[in-house]
């Protein structure tokens, strides 16, 4: 008897923390804002896309973006044709 009870306790679920809760152990998100000071014209079809990609398809045209790999991968690509700055 002693087993089957430990199996049954075992199977109950551990509390979940609210969504509010999760929240508040949000970690703050660097941003950094983009503009793009080169034109697009001329230029591979890729890096064309990458501009659309990062909001940007006209020269000055700006966007706030956070800071994550794949943004900083895409800044990359187009380091030419851009400007980066903290936001």
């Amino acid at each position: 008897m002693e087993i089957i009870e430990n199996k049954q306790m075992s199977k109950t679920k551990s509390p979940q923390k609210s969504p509010s809760a999760k929240k508040a152990e949000a970690v703050e998100v660097s941003m950094i804002k983009v503009t793009q000071v080169g034109s697009a014209i001329g230029r591979k079809h890729d890096q064309e896309k990458t501009l659309i990609g990062l909001g940007l398809n006209k020269l000055q045209r700006s966007r706030v973006l956070e800071s994550t790999p794949s943004v900083h991968g895409m800044i990359n690509k187009v380091k030419h044709l851009v400007k980066v700055e903290a936001a």
